[in-house]
């Protein structure tokens, strides 16, 4: 029992000792960029382990590296850190502060890649706080970024869409939508499509198309279910039970929320998704008089609240349901407290339906009061912004139904055209039919025979040198296999004990040297055979292998890594990590880029795995032929070899996605 408890403690205390010896040696480093090489390790040690020290630390890094002049650096960590500071530690300002900060140097920074991402990063930032400065930031970010760059172009605009769609700007948000749509969609990056396809249901929703976004969203939530991205549903079921609510249907509100509850996963760790339900929860078992379920939901509002209390959406919600909560207990003085805060929040947010939501609630809460007089001014500014929004709402509509007119006009045009070139044809195509059959047909009798004598031929070839191939590889895993145990084993215990006498002798140059070949013969050895899929599982060893790239390389590695450890075994396990490995090595060797993207995504009965970069691309088929290029070939033979498809898209000057598919057993 003592083992086994010192065996799992055994990880922790060696990631304390590590990034110990880290903070230490960057405290005592004099040379500048020395000490930003210790405190990179700090970050990639603390990356989603430590958060405060991650932030600390990143501040530290972003400040020293500005310092040196190193204004590319320093606009890196800022990117990196903006997403713990806003979602998880709920201080966008701080994040702001810190891409400013970089952005006033901005002149220094060559990569297009950096300067629309440090915007894209700052928008992210201000849809927590200013909508208007959100979608000023995506807007910079889609002038910055390069051609080369289109899939963070597809996230700005999917980005401004969505805060477009919360101000009411109907037009502009389904613009968005449909440009970064059509962008997803050249990547064949499905999921986003989805996200795009999202954005414009809410503005049905929000414009009154109340049946057009409930066909639509009944379309998304089983599209969700095929490509098992279940993770979005509670999602779904919540937007719909606002609509419903927005219907006057509070059977069907109550039945999507309960939907709502069920989907969310608390793996999710989304808490800001799971406060809006119970918010509504609460909210409703409050106006309809079931105040002790309503109480449950108002506990469990507070716990969760205290942890995402700067994020302004969790703040609007929380804060209705209180007020609601508060005027049904009679509590009027403490539901005017919230009922206020919800509208300051409101106007700081621009959202014209919290707006609308908070005067209506405003008004009930001062009648309850007896103050009629406050009660009737809020009732009056509730029917302005209604009306106003029911004159943009009928603006919006005759937009929609002249853009589905002008659609059905010019496909109608397209079908009265093709019409015609079809009867101009017709007598043509007869003629050539005949003259055509007559002649294939006196070929094709020999060619069918000499084609399937080929085909026999060809097909036993091709099965012979696949089963060659595959046990090629095979056999050169095992050989590498053991080399690196002989390596570690043998060559590293040797030079251990070399290094055990030196330090007996107190020569420091020899230790160095000593030291640097047990790091050698160690990364030797790794490369050899990755020893961490039995230490961390398949999973945590691609983390660690592009967490390694992004520290050693300036290729900037982001990633969307789901958990697919146990799916495969570990013949197969070696396969996905060597062409994941392959992969990456190919974009250091030969892309020359500046960026690239990682997703590893498990489906209902495979797993789909996805990495693009932003470099000059190339001729595939040209590549392909080429006898020195066996890259591509092995990556071939290794998807084979686990009864997967590999897939290439690369255009010269434009980047490469190569996609494989595994199927899961």
């Amino acid at each position: 029992m003592v083992l086994i408890t010192v065996c799992l403690l055994y990880p922790i205390i060696g990631y304390g000792q590590d990034i110990d010896h880290y903070k230490q040696l960057a405290e005592k480093e004099t040379n500048m960029t020395a000490k930003l090489v210790a405190m990179d390790s700090v970050l990639s040690k603390s990356y989603m382990r430590d958060d405060d020290v991650f932030i600390d630390y990143s501040i530290r890094y972003i400040d020293l590296a500005k310092a040196i002049d190193s204004i590319e650096w320093a606009a890196k960590k800022a990117m990196n850190v903006q997403y713990t500071l806003t979602s998880k530690k709920n201080d966008p300002g701080k994040a702001i502060a810190l891409i400013n900060g970089v952005l006033a140097h901005k002149y220094k920074i060559k990569d297009s890649f950096l300067i629309g991402g440090l915007f894209l990063k700052r928008g992210g930032a201000h849809f927590r706080v200013d909508l208007e400065e959100a979608i000023e930031d995506y807007t910079l970010a889609i002038e910055n970024f390069a051609e080369t760059d289109s899939v963070y172009i597809a996230d700005a605009y999917m980005f401004r869409g969505q805060a477009n769609s919360t101000l009411g700007s109907f037009v502009k948000a389904t613009e968005d939508f449909d440009t970064a749509y059509r962008y997803f969609e050249d990547l064949q990056d499905y999921e986003y499509m989805l996200h795009a396809q999202q954005g414009n249901i809410i503005m049905y929703g929000m414009n009154g198309f109340y049946e057009k976004a409930k066909e639509e969203r009944d379309e998304l939530i089983e599209k969700l279910i095929e490509l098992g991205l279940t993770q979005y549903l509670a999602t779904e079921y919540y937007n719909q039970s606002l609509d419903f609510k927005k219907m006057g249907d509070p059977v069907s509100q109550l039945e999507s929320l309960i939907k709502a509850r069920k989907s969310y996963s608390d793996s999710l760790r989304d808490t800001t998704t799971l406060l809006a339900i119970q918010s509504k929860f609460a909210e409703y078992y409050s106006t309809h008089d079931q105040l002790d379920l309503a109480e449950k939901y108002i506990d469990s509002i507070d716990e969760n609240y205290k942890r995402i209390k700067n994020d302004m959406f969790a703040t609007l919600n929380y804060t209705s349901a209180k007020a609601n909560y508060l005027k049904a207990n009679n509590d009027y003085t403490g539901a005017l407290r919230y009922a206020r805060l919800k509208l300051e929040n409101a106007k700081r947010l621009g959202s014209e339906d919290e707006n609308l939501e908070s005067y209506q609630l405003l008004s009930e809460i001062y009648a309850k009061m007896g103050d009629y007089k406050s009660s009737l001014d809020y009732k009056d500014k509730y029917i302005r912004i209604k009306d106003s929004l029911y004159d943009s709402s009928n603006v919006n509509s005759l937009a929609y139904y002249q853009t589905l007119l002008e659609t059905e006009k010019k496909e109608k045009a397209l079908v009265e055209k093709t019409s015609s070139l079809q009867l101009l044809e017709k007598d043509n195509e007869s003629f050539k039919k005949v003259v055509a059959f007559s002649s294939v047909a006196t070929i094709l009798f020999f060619g069918l025979i000499l084609l399937y004598r080929n085909r026999q031929e060809l097909k036993y070839n091709k099965i012979r040198q696949e089963r060659f191939s595959q046990e090629l590889i095979v056999s050169q895993e095992e050989e590498r296999k053991r080399i690196s145990k002989d390596l570690h084993d043998s060559l590293g215990q040797q030079l251990l004990l070399i290094k055990n006498k030196v330090l007996a002798t107190g020569d420091e140059s020899t230790k160095k040297m000593v030291d640097n070949a047990i790091d050698e013969v160690r990364t030797i050895s790794r490369d050899l055979h990755p020893f961490q899929l039995q230490e961390m599982g398949i999973t945590k060893a691609i983390e660690h292998t592009l967490t390694k790239i992004d520290e050693n390389t300036t290729v900037f590695i982001s990633a969307d890594i789901e958990n697919i450890d146990n799916l495969f075994t570990p013949e197969q396990e070696v396969n996905i990590y060597r062409i994941v490995q392959e992969s990456l090595n190919n974009i250091i060797k030969h892309a020359k880029a500046e960026a690239s993207r990682v997703s590893v995504k498990k489906l209902a009965d495979s797993i789909t795995i996805s990495i693009r970069d932003n470099g000059i691309g190339f001729d595939f088929s040209e590549k392909y032929q080429d006898v020195k290029s066996l890259g591509l070939k092995t990556l071939l033979e290794r998807t084979k070899f686990l009864n997967g498809q590999m897939k290439v898209q690369s255009k010269i000057n434009n980047g490469t996605t190569i996609e494989f598919q595994f199927p899961v057993s």
